[in-house]
């Protein structure tokens, strides 16, 4: 029985040991991708980040107000699909600065930045202001969004 006892602990052992050598393998390079995805020697790229902030309009009317939100996350969806925006969503705690949202944008132009953010129907109506940021990170952020349908059940 312990001989049986120690089998199973050794075999467990050497399973998460090679289980943990693999993990600290590091992949190999793939210079194909990293060049598709626009990557430096570092694989990274610069983007623009977006930061929604509370606007002037007080909008009272629930209806307009739902209907410029669809529009906000219909927008959402077209620059995603575009492939314009990389990562998008709300903050969910006030903040001493009224950052609502943020948006990564796939360019180093704040100017383009500016103009994909303008295309927002709840930041033309002023629900939203923004700031825009330049900003660097992986380029292989963008490889997220292929995998986010596959993991939701909803759109919002």
């Amino acid at each position: 029985m312990i001989s049986k006892i120690l089998f199973i602990l050794s075999f467990t052992i050497f399973t998460f040991s090679f289980a943990q050598e693999k993990k600290n393998e590091k992949p190999k390079f793939n210079q194909e991708l990293a060049t598709s995805l626009g990557a430096d020697q570092y694989g990274m790229k610069p983007y623009t980040i977006v930061m929604l902030t509370t606007g002037t309009a007080k909008i009272e009317d629930k209806t307009k107000m739902g209907s410029l939100m669809k529009g906000h996350m219909e927008n959402i969806g077209r620059l995603a699909n575009e492939g314009k925006i990389v990562v998008a969503g709300p903050f969910l705690e006030k903040n001493k600065e009224n950052y609502r949202g943020m948006f990564i944008f796939n360019t180093k132009s704040k100017e383009e930045a500016e103009q994909w953010v303008k295309t927002d129907p709840a930041v033309q109506a002023g629900v939203f202001s923004y700031e825009v940021f330049p900003w660097y990170g992986s380029a292989a952020l963008p490889l997220y969004l292929k995998h986010h349908d596959e993991i939701s059940k909803e759109n919002p």
